[in-house]
């Protein structure tokens, strides 16, 4: 393959460059303000962290806080389990149409708006109450597709012949489960959790369509919404910090864990 000229690779790299800077100034200029000492949000006055002090002292945010973590934590755990199971029982079962693989991953696709209608419309037609519930269930259904989709990526490459070796050796399906199929899709199964997380974390559209009435199902970022309606303030620019510093962390963990279980 030729040589790119110096010229085109400096103007590559000046395309990157101004795709990198529309993307990453904007944040930086959130994260910057976050600590700014004025009540402006858009004017600089000295650094302070008196704005992070003040979220500890919002009730309504530390509700919201909890009411997200309840709901990514079960969420999490729920979708992890059904979507490592779903993987293992699709790869174990190869002779599967193109239908199963759409449904599979429909949630992937579909519009969260669509979703979001799609799930209100489901739990009126059940009577449910809305609440931190629904929002579970939703966010379950949601993030099923994910997690699944990243353990089928490991189990892509499994040797299958382990398992058989595992139930001539007489241990059972359990056995064979937890002692030789789960230790070596350990890695896809936490970042698939942690990747579910994230997207329960941030996640609002879905959210807000299957919440119920007031505080009790209010996550954090709802509250947000709720908040920037009356204005920007130097008090949402650090929450909205923290809400992406906790991203940031599970993304980057889901990431190294995945760039593990390609090496293997």
């Amino acid at each position: 393959m030729a040589e790119r000229p110096p010229a085109t690779r400096r103007t590559l790299w000046l395309v990157l460059g101004l795709v990198f800077a529309f993307l990453y100034i904007p944040i930086a200029v959130l994260v910057a303000l976050s600590f700014n000492e004025g009540g402006l949000p858009t004017a600089w006055s000295g650094f302070s962290l008196k704005w992070y002090a003040s979220l500890a002292n919002n009730s309504a945010i530390l509700s919201a806080a909890l009411n997200t973590l309840i709901v990514a934590l079960i969420s999490t755990a729920v979708a992890t389990l059904l979507g490592t199971l779903l993987a293992i029982g699709v790869e174990m079962r190869r002779q599967y149409g193109k239908g199963l693989e759409a449904l599979i991953f429909a949630p992937m696709i579909i519009p969260d708006i669509v979703l979001a209608i799609a799930l209100l419309s489901f739990f009126s037609m059940l009577n449910l109450t809305m609440g931190l519930h629904t929002i579970i269930l939703a966010h379950v259904v949601f993030n099923l597709a994910f997690v699944c989709s990243v353990v089928r990526a490991r189990l892509k490459s499994f040797d299958w012949s382990i398992v058989e070796a595992s139930a001539d050796l007489g241990a059972s399906a359990l056995t064979t489960f937890r002692r030789v199929t789960l230790p070596v899709i350990a890695p896809s199964v936490i970042a698939g959790a942690l990747l579910a997380f994230t997207l329960s974390v941030d996640e609002f559209i879905i959210a807000f369509f299957t919440a119920g009435a007031g505080r009790a199902s209010t996550t954090l970022p709802m509250q947000i919404y709720a908040m920037i309606r009356f204005g920007i303030t130097p008090e949402i620019n650090a929450l909205a910090t923290i809400v992406m510093a906790i991203s940031i962390t599970a993304l980057t963990l889901s990431q190294r864990l995945n760039r593990g279980m390609i090496g293997q």
